[in-house]
């Protein structure tokens, strides 16, 4: 996928996310070898409390397909 069709993807979750009054969060690492590069969260905008992202501290945190399924009402939230 280019960069631009992985941001345009983005974009549209977060407007999905906002909807369910939700926020996405991207992970502000930039080495690539971390194990959280690349991973999203989802966070309750009332609560500001993690739905949906990393479980525990080293695990890895969910990529943007997880999260769309999460979104579309196929994850565990």
């Amino acid at each position: 996928m280019t960069d631009t069709a992985e941001k345009t993807r983005e974009t549209r979750l977060r407007r999905m996310a906002k909807r369910q009054g939700l926020t996405l969060r991207k992970s502000p690492r930039r080495d690539p070898r971390a194990y959280d590069y690349g991973s999203y969260i989802l966070v309750d905008l009332d609560n500001n409390v993690v739905v949906g992202g990393v479980d525990g501290f080293f695990q890895h945190g969910p990529d943007l397909d997880e999260i769309e399924r999460a979104l579309m009402g196929g994850g565990d939230r």
